[in-house]
């Protein structure tokens, strides 16, 4: 990647930092002295006027309409973005409606699916509730929305998923992605969204500020959860959201990096590795409403007794997934020609639904091709489908839509259901169809690289102005660095997966840790000089801190 020298230089003149630095900001469209000072900076003034959303105002004012005595059902997703969203707004309109008017309902993976149900308006009708409010869903469900209008229950959608020409007749839909919504930022999530709400809210009941910020590391949790892009105003929740996960945290962010083994200072990575996981593992193996429950827990105890139980939740989780991939790459090195195939797909009827995306994604780690795999779900069969960069696995399973129940996703990953007798059919039509669509350079996993570096660059000063671009994610990656031509002073193998790096480049030594690089350790035997592609790292032992090379990848050098 090659930024603009021209402005690259322009930017050290004004800002006085490093050369490297100031083309990897560049190259990440901040060119100028002020929108690096917002970058490195952000300011709750980033946050966009929640009334600039597209039908906010029905929206606001329907929900007052119903605190005069209605009943209002917070409806929500069963993964990250939706339970924290139904956290965050069932909480604050808990708080500021009258007793026993407001609950919450998630669907059950395997009862109900994906987004709006049946049951869910059933339960809604039963129980009185006139108002529903939808979070990280709904818009897709323009059927049912509409039928719950004939049994009196007014809708709200907020969701973030590209609206179809079927829009459902809500009383207000807030999408920043749907046709003529002005709101200036497309990319919030799910839980973001049901944020700006919350704001609106508080602005109209003549709240403090702070009566919406209180969630905002529930938002950054969904925003790592939900992997939207970490730019514009997705990177300031996050940043304010971190912080307060760091000075006040929800009671179940605290109970789940405790239960995590995070007892430092909470990072992206850690939502993203630690707090998300155990979130999504409540759906994925069980009931999602704990999650809820965790989140609205008003002492440090309750939140520990429910945190407890994603924790199993994901250990559970971790065993299934294990277990399945091994079977799985068992069964792909003994499937005659599968090296020679574009894609894989596979099938056991005894693996569990809740994992098969996780396994998807781990058999494209060892065979870059589009994969699918599939399970029993009760008569039909379910599946997760993953894509390799620059394939649109949604596209090719609209190609097969004729052996399918049903699909949805996006270009990366997706959804489908089919009947058992048609698995066969639809694997080799799926095959047929990647074979004839993929560009060989999408079967060829590739790292981007942000800047050559040398070892000599590697200071204190240097990571510190690293380590204030964070939070880190889709649109702002930790940068990825080359060093070049460095020679081995006594590498070594550890439990005989990674690599252990002493490494010199002229006069300067550096360490690192290279996990899964264990098969590449022969390459620093030879004695000749390598490449390396890396992050850097702060490594903390014994309350010493020094930093190392996180080393993704090796070649000799050239």
């Amino acid at each position: 990647m090659q930024a603009d020298e021209q402005k690259a230089r322009a930017l050290q003149a004004s800002l006085g930092i490093g050369e490297v630095l100031c083309r990897i900001l560049v190259q990440r469209g901040i060119g100028t002295s002020a929108e690096a000072g917002a970058f490195f900076g952000p300011g709750t003034d980033g946050l966009h006027d929640a009334w600039l959303m597209k039908d906010m105002e029905k929206a606001v004012a329907r929900i007052l309409r119903a605190r005069g005595g209605e009943k209002v059902l917070v409806y929500g997703d069963y993964d990250v973005d939706g339970t924290t969203a139904v956290a965050c707004v069932y909480d604050f309109l808990s708080r500021w409606f009258p007793p026993d008017t407001v609950d919450f309902y998630i669907p059950h993976r395997y009862r109900e699916g994906y987004g709006i149900s049946h049951q869910g308006i059933d339960y809604a009708r039963t129980n009185g509730f006139t108002l529903i409010i939808s979070l990280d869903c709904g818009i897709k469900s323009a059927g049912l929305i509409a039928f719950a209008a004939t049994l009196g229950i007014d809708f709200i959608v907020c969701d973030h998923h590209l609206p179809d020409t079927d829009i459902p007749p809500a009383v207000a839909i807030l999408n920043p992605k749907q046709q003529g919504c002005p709101y200036p930022y497309k990319e919030l999530c799910g839980c973001g969204i049901g944020f700006k709400l919350i704001a609106a809210l508080c602005s109209r009941l003549g709240l403090e500020e702070k009566e919406a910020l209180r969630y905002l590391d529930l938002v950054a949790t969904a925003i790592a959860g939900d992997m939207v892009p970490l730019d514009g105003e997705n990177r300031v929740i996050s940043y304010f959201g971190l912080k307060k996960a760091n000075e006040d945290p929800n009671h179940g962010i605290k109970a789940l990096a405790m239960l995590g083994g995070s007892f430092k200072e909470l990072r992206m990575n850690s939502l993203v590795y630690v707090i998300a996981p155990r979130v999504n593992a409540a759906g994925r193996m069980d009931d999602a409403r704990k999650v809820v429950h965790l989140f609205t827990a008003t002492n440090a105890e309750d939140a520990l007794t429910y945190a407890k139980q994603l924790h199993a939740d994901n250990t559970d989780r971790k065993i299934k997934d294990l277990h399945m991939t091994e079977e799985a790459l068992a069964l792909l090195e003994n499937q005659e020609g599968h090296i020679d195939r574009r894609s894989t797909v596979l099938y056991q009827p005894h693996w569990h639904k809740g994992v098969v995306g996780i396994v998807a994604s781990r058999l494209i780690d060892r065979y870059y091709r589009p994969t699918v795999v599939l399970a029993q779900s009760g008569e039909i069969i379910a599946g997760s489908a993953r894509s390799v960069n620059g394939f649109n696995v949604y596209e090719a399973l609209h190609a097969c839509k004729d052996l399918l129940l049903g699909y949805g996703g996006h270009s990366a990953a997706a959804g489908i259901t089919l009947l058992p007798e048609q698995v066969d059919a639809f694997t080799h039509k799926f095959e047929a169809t990647v074979a004839a669509t993929i560009q060989p350079g999408s079967l060829t996993p590739e790292l981007t690289i942000d800047a050559e570096l040398s070892l000599e660059a590697i200071q204190p000063w240097f990571y510190r102005m690293l380590a204030q671009m964070q939070p880190f994610g889709p649109g702002n990656t930790q940068p990825i660095f080359v060093a070049r031509g460095l020679t081995d002073l006594g590498s070594s193998v550890v439990k005989d997966q990674h690599i252990r790096f002493y490494l010199r480049q002229g006069d300067i030594q550096a360490d690192g840790i290279g996990f899964g690089l264990a098969g590449k350790f022969h390459l620093l035997q030879t004695g000749a000089p390598v490449d390396l592609v890396f992050t850097v790292e702060e490594n903390e032992w014994n309350n010493q801190k020094n930093l190392q090379l996180k080393v993704i990848d090796l070649k000799l050098s050239s």
